[in-house]
């Protein structure tokens, strides 16, 4: 490892960068302040920040580029009755890969629950499941049952299809998030297949680029966004990690998404039949106003194009059927990527494309020594979005999946009338469920919860046909001894923690 930067030296190369007023308090600092500013600064490459602020706050805007349909040998559906076949194909080829231990799985886990009244990771929240299981727990028990899936299709292989998952967290949400998975035993995985590892942070800047500091000796950053995963995985040794355990194939997906299919092996056998380095998943989207973004050409490179920045007109186009929208694919924050791509972005890291976010930002004024909490927006933060890399590839796999059967996001408090709430997402994941059973001809009343052990994504159901369930109910496994009612104590717990993280929020 490279020795950290003395103080002269540190002092010389912020001083030349325009950026020496980090130091204005460095003499009145105790020694071990003194040392924690320094171990900081060491970590900021300030003439790189300093480019990228420069390039973010002068890069004309997209309003006047052109925007067109994706191309057709980029996109595919699973919608259509037609594509049945090669949905079972994907399928197969992607449980092969699961099988042979190549795919890992990426969770974009570092925003916190507040505006869920949590004050834990969102992925620690209950939304309110008769099991009351956490968003982790849903997404591991996924991994374990997708695992199970691949040796029972390929079990002359004789591997133990190991899924890896590489939790990506920001430094607010490292420690309670370890802290979690080590409470609950990692949810049945094996700790050493549970990899966690931060996003990077960038300073925050006044208006005109100077780095404000959040104390006398602090320095005021913020995460880099979610698009800071591409060298938080170079710098946090992930990038080495895929290649000791021999991984090929990633699926990144955000954890917010509590329909998430965690290593979707259609997906993965998608894009690699497709031979890409990078694919995306999209679903349709709900109307043509519906305000997300989708995946389109920009300048005929491939971008994920916000709907404020399409022109109405375009938003409205529909294809030749009359009804479809042509510009439909909905992102959802759902990737595939080959690990070679991913070791690739190192190259293209400084044309990247960093977004400005004006917001209020709490510091220490230089002159005055006071802190300033300001009432409005004072300064900016820098982030990147996982999809920026999207105009440097040169050939992408869109595929598109059924909304009520992929995509539910928590993103809003209990009773939001916006929706993308725990009850939206308790609804779907139940209603999702409901259809499993009542394919395999069981039927339901009420909520009826399936176990992630129990079943994928609706296979090995069989056990149920003729089975009538009553909710409040968790399926934990197919038989005689599986159907349990959920108690009352289940209840009273699980209200009681979220309850707890509600109250802790408020302090």
């Amino acid at each position: 490892m490279p020795q950290p930067l003395s103080e002269e030296v540190l002092r010389q190369t912020f001083t030349d960068a325009g950026q020496g007023h980090v130091f204005t308090y460095f003499d009145s600092l105790t020694a071990e302040g003194k040392a924690k500013l320094l171990k900081q600064l060491d970590t900021i490459d300030v003439n790189r920040v300093n480019r990228i602020f420069a390039k973010a706050t002068t890069a004309p805007p997209h309003d006047k580029d052109t925007v067109d349909p994706l191309p057709a040998e980029a996109f595919n559906s699973t919608l259509g009755p037609e594509m049945s076949t090669s949905v079972v194909d994907w399928r197969e080829a992607g449980l092969k890969l699961i099988a042979e231990g190549k795919v890992a799985v990426l969770v974009l886990a570092g925003g916190q629950g507040t505006r869920l009244g949590s004050s834990a990771p969102k992925g620690c929240y209950d939304i309110g499941l008769p099991s009351h299981k956490s968003l982790f727990q849903l997404q591991a028990e996924r991994i374990l049952s997708i695992q199970r899936v691949a040796v029972q299709k390929y079990p002359q292989l004789k591997g133990k299809a190991t899924v890896p998952w590489y939790v990506m967290t920001s430094e607010p949400t490292r420690a309670a998030t370890e802290a979690f998975f080590k409470e609950h035993a990692y949810f049945g995985l094996e700790a050493k297949n549970v990899v966690f590892f931060n996003q990077g942070v960038l300073p925050a800047f006044t208006m005109d680029g100077k780095i404000l500091m959040e104390d006398k000796g602090v320095v005021a950053t913020a995460p880099d966004g979610n698009g800071g995963i591409y060298k938080a995985l170079r710098r946090e040794g992930v990038l080495a990690d895929f290649e000791r355990r021999g991984t090929l194939y990633v699926h990144a997906y955000s954890v917010d998404n509590c329909l998430v299919k965690v290593a979707d092996p259609v997906f993965i056998g998608y894009c690699v039949s497709k031979n890409v380095k990078s694919g995306v998943k999209v679903v349709p989207k709900l109307r043509a106003s519906e305000p997300v973004g989708v995946i389109c050409l920009r300048d005929k490179k491939f971008a994920v194009v916000e709907y404020s920045e399409i022109p109405e007109s375009l938003s409205n186009q529909v294809n030749a059927d009359g009804k479809t929208l042509t510009y439909n694919a909905a992102n959802i924050c759902n990737h595939f990527y080959t690990t070679d791509f991913l070791n690739s972005v190192e190259e293209m890291e400084d044309s990247l494309e960093f977004h400005v976010a004006k917001k209020k930002i709490k510091h220490i004024d230089l002159k005055t020594g006071e802190i300033v909490v300001p009432t409005s927006s004072n300064g900016i933060k820098l982030e990147l979005f996982i999809f920026d890399v999207l105009p440097f590839v040169e050939k992408l796999a869109v595929l598109e999946m059924a909304r009520k059967e992929e995509f539910s996001p928590l993103k809003n408090a209990p009773g939001s009338k916006d929706g993308d709430s725990p009850d939206t997402c308790r609804a779907d994941i139940l209603a999702q469920h409901k259809r499993y059973i009542e394919a395999a001809g069981g039927s339901v009343s009420g909520e009826v919860e399936l176990s992630g052990l129990v079943s994928y994504s609706g296979e090995g159901l069989e056990g149920l046909k003729g089975v009538a369930l009553q909710g409040p109910r968790v399926v934990d496994t197919v038989g005689s001894t599986a159907l349990r009612p959920v108690s009352v104590l289940d209840g009273l717990n699980g209200r009681f923690k979220a309850m707890k993280g509600w109250l802790a929020s408020c302090f």
